[in-house]
């Protein structure tokens, strides 16, 4: 007589508490003697009754919570009935650090470095439509910028002692991150360039640079693409909290290629040492020069030539040798990327689609064959975000490539069924 459902808790006291073991046994211990026909209805009659706890304090509960607890307790026992304390106690439960920090940050050239009062920040945070007060009220945005120390200047929050620290191998760390670039001449007018790096901590190698009209998750996605086929897969890639690096399409390339995706703490910039190092030089020896902005093209040209003769290929300092000859020493444990005409499927996005009787899926409202018989499952579905492309939609199905699926063709379908054995076992 197992009843599913979902507990939502109504208390009839001024103020809620959490609801002892011995309260929720006289619940259930009330629906054998309840009236009614069947369990559903008993249950609905108990859903009606008060209860008093250990203080006397009167509760009722509705009859989903008391078919939760009911379901519990058949299948696991009265251990399953008792209290728990919840995962995110103490923790922001609607808006993250990291989201409040990216807000601070778009708002903070509006003020002066010591005028930015929370009441100010967290107004011109509203009005931008960057937080919203039912997201996060004016208290918790104070609370949380104190906790973290949101509203201090970098250089001011690090009380962290810090060790010195190098990886053993090349790829066995990348760390990553994005630098505010110079102003460079576009189709779409003028806009400031934004340079996303990767450097691997061993060899101090900078895996791929590229400059980018904006930062976002494509621009990253292909960059960090690039990176892999240039140098090879790293076991860990370190990248700060921000939105892009932070995303679900990060965190899926970084599944599927086995690559541990660490993240720093918050306001912990320090942390990603050497790719901040990176970004001094650049700036030092780089754009301090007489460049070519006319377009992104002839500056990135410009970088990756001096990337490649006078920093990767330059004696540096801390390693007494050039970095690219160190990445070399570590050449045959380095993991390439196989020669495979699927690697671009590495890069898709992915989404969950359940197929239907007819063995079809919609995707962008289109409806899709599956390649095979996997009809009232669920597949995994594949495919470029930014070009999507109608026959190139991959389906997976329990981590198994099935194929391409093919947009449905009812003319084409008006034929006798294939006698196809189904893909799995039943």
């Amino acid at each position: 007589m197992a009843i599913p459902g979902l507990a939502i808790l109504l208390a009839i006291s001024p103020a809620m508490k959490r609801i002892s073991t011995y309260l929720k046994m006289r619940v259930l211990g009330a629906i054998d003697f309840a009236e009614g026909a069947s369990i559903q209805q008993r249950i609905k009659t108990v859903s009606a009754m008060t209860f008093h706890d250990e203080d006397h304090v009167p509760h009722r509960f509705t009859w989903r919570t008391i078919q939760t607890w009911l379901t519990r307790y058949k299948k696991h026992g009265l251990t399953e009935l008792k209290s728990r304390r919840r995962s995110d106690t103490g923790k922001p439960r609607k808006v993250s650090p990291e989201q409040l920090l990216e807000a601070i940050e778009t708002v903070k050239p509006l003020f002066r470095e010591k005028s930015l009062l929370p009441r100010l920040v967290y107004k011109a945070c509203v009005e931008k439509g960057l937080l919203r007060p039912e997201e996060v009220s004016q208290t918790s945005f104070y609370r949380i910028t104190k906790e973290f120390d949101l509203l201090v200047a970098e250089g001011q929050t690090d009380r962290k002692k810090r060790l010195a620290f190098a990886k053993a191998h090349a790829n066995d760390m990348w760390q990553a991150d994005t630098l505010c670039g110079p102003m460079v001449k576009t189709k779409d007018g003028i806009v400031m360039a934004r340079l996303i790096a990767f450097i691997d901590d061993a060899s101090r190698v900078v895996a791929h640079g590229q400059f980018f009209a904006a930062e976002n998750v494509d621009t990253l996605i292909q960059a960090f693409r690039t990176a892999l086929y240039k140098r090879g897969i790293p076991q860990q890639l370190y990248v700060d909290n921000g939105s892009v690096y932070a995303s679900k399409e990060m965190a899926l390339i970084c599944s599927r290629l086995g690559i541990l995706l660490s993240h720093t703490p918050v306001r912990d910039g320090a942390a990603k040492g050497k790719i901040e190092r990176l970004f001094r030089t650049v700036r030092e020896c780089f754009l301090s020069r007489q460049l070519d902005l006319s377009s992104l093209e002839a500056l990135n040209r410009q970088f990756i030539e001096w990337l490649e003769h006078d920093y990767n290929g330059h004696a540096h300092s801390s390693l007494g040798m050039k970095p690219i000859d160190r990445f070399g020493l570590d050449l045959k444990r380095i993991r390439f990327l196989p020669p495979d005409p699927v690697n671009d499927e590495l890069f898709f996005l992915e989404e969950d689609r359940r197929v239907s009787k007819t063995n079809t899926f919609q995707l962008h409202r289109i409806l899709f064959e599956a390649p095979a018989d996997v009809r009232g499952h669920q597949v995994q579905v594949r495919f470029d975000r930014l070009n999507f492309d109608h026959f190139h939609v991959v389906v997976y199905f329990k981590n198994e490539r099935l194929g391409l699926a093919t947009p449905l063709d009812l003319v084409s379908n008006d034929r006798p069924p294939r006698s196809t054995a189904r893909y799995f076992a039943e």
